[in-house]
Parts: C-alpha cells; sequence; structure tokens
C-alpha cells in the first residue's frame, strides 16, 4: 500500500470522506457530488491524527526542506499547520479568511518577518481559489510562499491551472483517484460506479448522477 492509499484509508476509515453516488451532496457552491470530505473529523481520533500529521510531516521536511515558517488555513487547516510545526519545530502562523474587524485588524495572526520561506498547510483543495488567496495575503505581506500541502486533493483541472498561474508548487498526502480505487478494492462503492464518479471529477460543475 502506497502513504497516498494509507492516507486515504484512514480518512475512510474515521468517516472523515464520505461517498454515495445514488444519494449525491450539495456544496455550498450548489455543485451537486458524490463525495464530502471533513477532515476535521480525523481530529477526533488521536491514532489516525497522529498518522496523518506525521504524514503531513514527512512531505514538508522532504519536498519544501527550505521551509522556514508554516502557515495554516483558517479553519481548517489551523490545528494541522500548528501540530506540524511543534513536530518540525518551526515557527507557526495562520491566516483568517478577512482582517479582523475589531483590535488590531490583522488577518495573518502571529510573528513573521518579510522574506521568510512560508509552507501553506491546507486541508483540502478544491478549485484552489481560496488557498490561492491566502497566498496572495501572505506574498503582499513580503514573505516568500514556497509551497503548499493539503490532506485530501479533488484534482480538478481548474486548481492545476490556477496553482500553475500563480507559480505556487503544492502537495497532498492524498487525492480523489487514490480514494475512488481504493473504495473500490474495499467494496465501500460498487466496481460499477467507478465511471460516474470519475466523470464528476473531470466536470464537477455540471455533473449529474444520471
Amino acid at each position: 500500500m502506497t502513504n497516498e492509499q494509507a492516507v486515504a484509508e484512514k480518512l475512510l476509515q474515521v468517516k472523515a470522506i464520505r461517498l454515495n453516488v445514488k444519494e449525491p451532496f450539495t456544496w455550498a457552491s450548489g455543485w451537486k457530488s458524490p463525495i464530502y470530505c471533513d477532515n476535521r473529523k480525523v481530529l477526533s481520533f488521536p491514532h489516525v491524527r497522529e498518522f496523518v500529521k506525521s504524514e503531513m510531516c514527512n512531505v514538508i521536511f522532504d519536498q519544501f526542506p527550505e521551509a522556514e515558517l508554516l502557515a495554516g488555513v483558517a479553519t481548517a487547516g489551523i490545528a494541522w499547520g500548528a501540530m506540524a510545526a511543534d513536530q518540525l519545530k518551526l515557527p507557526y502562523i495562520y491566516v483568517r479568511p478577512k482582517p479582523k474587524e475589531h483590535g488590531l485588524g490583522n488577518q495573518i495572526e502571529g510573528f513573521y518577518e518579510p522574506g521568510q520561506k512560508v509552507v501553506v498547510v491546507e486541508d483540502l483543495i478544491s478549485t484552489g481559489k481560496s488557498s490561492l488567496e491566502v497566498v496572495e495575503v501572505l506574498r503582499q505581506a513580503g514573505v516568500e510562499v514556497i509551497g503548499m500541502v493539503s490532506i485530501f486533493n479533488y484534482g480538478f483541472d481548474v486548481a492545476k491551472d490556477a496553482f500553475a498561474k500563480a507559480g505556487v508548487e503544492y502537495r497532498s498526502l492524498t487525492n480523489y483517484p487514490t480514494l475512488i480505487g481504493l473504495a473500490i478494492d474495499k467494496h465501500i462503492v460498487e466496481a460499477s460506479e467507478q465511471d460516474v464518479l470519475l466523470k464528476w471529477s473531470a466536470d464537477p460543475a455540471h455533473w449529474n448522477v444520471n
């Protein structure tokens, strides 16, 4: 079993990811989807949490060894970023969706210095829009974003294009095709549903189970 499969297995084990072709989920965007991902559930399972944290640290250490700072994305990426920073003994900040409306009005919380090399920590990447907005906030603050690490990635072409355009390298612990292959092997979904599931990832905005 590959590392990507092992992470996918853990996410399915604690039901952080649910699959249902017959009764699709509705995203906030209005998209119909056969998958729903909520990696916050992993935080409630210590052994799985430790495994995912270790895998994230391994990716950061291997792929971005020059990292001087980690930045979590509010809210779901905050805990993962903090845990990874603690294990890797790196400074840590996190980024709000928008500046606070009181106090100092911070959008970036924590201490950082211009020019520091930062890796952004996300829980998942879908279209990439919100993730790259955080990258822009950090760049405007004067730090150098050298990459992003997420737990899960849907693998949408729109995200690939957006990250390429923004010049941001990214890595994910696991991804949608790996998850679907594992779910079929474990009979969580039927093999006959594979084509429908893969068609969704190819064009999620227009997908229809029928």
